[in-house]
Parts: C-alpha cells; sequence; structure tokens
C-alpha cells in the first residue's frame, strides 16, 4: 500500500470513528483547534525535565499515542474546514523551499 493510500485509509478510520458515535455536530473549528493544542501539551509533558534520549525511554509509549492524538484531532479540524491536508502541506513545504534554501558549504 502506498504512502497517499495509508493516509487516506487513516483519515476515513477517524472520521468513521467520529461519525458513528455523532460526535460530528459537536466539533467545531475552535474546539478542535484547543484540543491540538491541549493534545500538543500533553505530547510535551513527557519530555519535561528529561533529556530526550530519557524521555523516549521512559515513555516512548505515550509520545506515540500523544502525537496521534494531534494528528486525529488535526485530520478532524481539516475535514471541519475543507481542508486538504496532503495539498496544504506541499505548498507550505515549497514557501519553506525559498524561505529556507539549501546552504552549500
Amino acid at each position: 500500500m502506498d504512502r497517499a493510500s495509508d493516509l487516506d485509509k487513516v483519515r476515513q478510520t477517524i472520521l468513521d470513528f467520529r461519525d458513528q458515535r455523532g460526535w460530528k455536530e459537536y466539533h467545531n473549528e475552535k474546539d478542535l483547534a484547543l484540543s491540538i493544542s491541549l493534545e500538543a501539551n500533553e505530547l510535551l509533558e513527557n519530555f519535561q525535565w528529561k533529556s530526550s534520549a530519557e524521555a523516549v525511554r521512559d515513555s516512548e509509549q505515550n509520545i506515540k499515542e500523544e502525537m496521534a492524538d494531534v494528528l486525529i484531532y488535526l485530520i478532524q479540524l481539516a475535514d471541519k474546514m475543507d481542508v486538504n491536508l496532503e495539498e496544504e502541506v506541499l505548498k507550505k513545504m515549497k514557501k519553506n523551499e525559498v524561505k529556507y534554501p539549501v546552504q552549500i558549504k
């Protein structure tokens, strides 16, 4: 399975999970954005007062789960706003290429 279809499958799984529970009507842009921030902060908690190596050693599974939570809410926000994340990421990367050109040493 290629990357594009993997991401499509993940997206559809998330949206189906939400829809089967009737949660879509409660998900507005503000609350989804807040949830992304909250989950990102839960991700950061794993690293508080530790080196990166210690955090990964001690909390790798929790780090993975918090990363997943961030993506879950981001996909739902993109769905709510009818945003094609793949397209927006590629456009942003093109802007980044201009802003941060490769420096030849």
